[in-house]
């Protein structure tokens, strides 16, 4: 069923939750696995020593049924502003794969125009271009089998104001539960850790060519919440890094959240509130490497560790996504829209949510793969 010229969607034909996808048992860890580094060279011996990550938890990684809570949540939103364009979820990684709902329903229904709704917030070639590169691949696959489609997607998110408001709750609720825990909160004392994925140096110089970079970003997001914050709620704070993979050679993104409790433990600090500032539900870096690693980390060095918690179905965030969809929709029709941004962050023009075929690119290192893009950044 083809969209109507009235949804606030058109010209989408269907709106996909796209993201990364993890395993739902034991025998999925090393097939996932092998999915994610396809093309890294990384034996299965060393894959196999990742997996018991997974294996701590039954084989199983939280982010399948978050992303369905995140997809229902949004599918409220839908219904209560009136959008009848059909959501789906596909993934890059397991199943349900992006391909697969997306032929399914070009068959069945006949979209052929595709938005995605992604769920990272930043800009890098893992969180952004790599996504485009999915979307290529399903369009090649499909034209082999007769169906024309295109995809489009909303822009990176970081510094949109439903994302902000949500992390904003998030991190005042981690600082009551600390409060409470400590007696008060004492800013000689305890400290926020804003924690988010680390990547590799590379990436992170490529993710400043258009934009603000990957870690720049994350700043600018955390100096935002930190002007929100009450008198009372004020603690230092800092942007540290978790889940580094790769080789030791490879430089990443530093300090690394480990490296850093013990440092601030050597330094007087006795609490500290980790918020996991990049990741929009509690899967498996939040769980494994935060509420396990990290926090027996902190214990070793007698320091009192709380997680604030993710964003998760937070109402403010899933009707964030669907302003997003809606200005990206607007975009496309040719409407000049202003994009919404908090305040300090550097306004977006009305062509915003493209993105260019250059922005975000790999490691030099990496074969080059087609990515769709659309819009009208240049390059």
């Amino acid at each position: 069923m083809k969209t109507t010229d009235s949804d606030p969607l058109a010209p989408f034909d269907a709106v996909v939750l796209m993201s990364f996808g993890g395993p739902e048992k034991p025998e999925d860890v090393l097939p996932f696995l092998q999915n994610v580094t396809r093309g890294r060279g990384i034996p299965d011996e060393r894959l196999e020593e990742v997996g018991e990550h997974y294996y701590m938890f039954g084989g199983k990684s939280p982010i399948n049924e978050q992303n369905q809570d995140l997809w229902r949540a949004l599918q409220r939103e839908f219904d209560s502003r009136g959008i009848t364009v059909p959501l789906l979820w596909g993934n890059r990684n397991w199943h349900p794969y992006l391909t697969d709902v997306v032929r399914k329903q070009a068959r069945e229904h006949g979209a052929r125009k595709f938005l995605a709704i992604d769920t990272s917030a930043y800009s890098s070639y893992s969180s952004c271009r790599q996504y485009r590169e999915d979307f290529a691949a399903a369009v090649s696959t499909l034209e082999a089998e007769g169906l024309s489609v295109e995809f489009d997607k909303i822009r990176q998110y970081y510094n949109h104001p439903g994302f902000a408001k949500a992390q904003l709750d998030c991190v005042r609720r981690g600082l009551a539960e600390l409060a409470t825990t400590a007696g008060s909160l004492d800013g000689k004392r305890h400290k926020i850790l804003y924690v988010t994925h680390s990547i590799p140096t590379s990436m992170q110089e490529s993710s400043q060519r258009f934009t603000p970079g990957y870690a720049q970003q994350h700043e600018e997001l955390i100096a935002w919440i930190g002007g929100q914050l009450n008198e009372s709620e004020q603690l230092d704070a800092e942007l540290v890094y978790c889940s580094r993979s790769g080789s030791p050679a490879t430089p990443w993104l530093e300090p690394d959240i480990n490296d850093r409790l013990r440092e601030l433990s050597r330094s007087g600090i006795e609490a500290v509130l980790a918020v996991p500032l990049g990741f929009v539900s509690d899967h498996m870096e939040v769980k494994y490497d935060l509420d396990t690693e990290a926090a027996q980390t902190a214990r070793e060095e007698g320091l009192t560790f709380l997680r604030a918690e993710s964003l998760g179905v937070s109402p403010i965030f899933a009707s964030g996504l669907v302003d997003l969809a809606i200005e990206r929709a607007a975009q496309v029709r040719g409407e000049q829209m202003e994009s919404q941004v908090i305040s300090g962050s550097t306004p977006l023009g009305p062509g915003s949510g493209a993105c260019s075929m250059n922005c975000c690119e790999g490691p030099k290192s990496k074969r080059a793969l087609p990515a769709w893009a659309t819009g009208s950044i240049p390059g």
